[in-house]
């Protein structure tokens, strides 16, 4: 299985030497590889679940501890503000 370690590359923002790319294609070929493997069992009588283990997720209301910022006293040391909210700087996609 051919993997374009450069545009992998380029989606997280990494350089890579050419022996670098030669290195993580052959890695990734075969962590790929081994998953098309399990790809061919059959899972059919197989329930689909998330964890093994029966743990519940513990929950709880978000409580007030301590001193807190009222809204005003957040937006005091904004940069930029809009509506009482942050503003921040649109972010753009610089990956293509």
């Amino acid at each position: 299985m051919k993997i374009d370690v450069k545009k992998v590359a380029r989606l997280s923002n990494l350089t890579l030497s050419e022996n670098e790319k030669k290195e993580f294609e052959e890695q990734l070929s075969s962590v790929l590889g081994y998953i098309e493997k399990l790809n061919t069992l059959d899972t059919s009588g197989i329930e689909p679940t998330a964890q093994v283990t029966g743990l519940i997720n513990r929950t709880r209301e978000d409580e007030k501890t301590g001193d807190c910022l009222t809204q005003e006293e957040a937006l005091l040391s904004a940069i930029s503000k809009t509506k009482n909210l942050f503003k921040v700087p649109k972010l753009v996609d610089t990956t293509e």
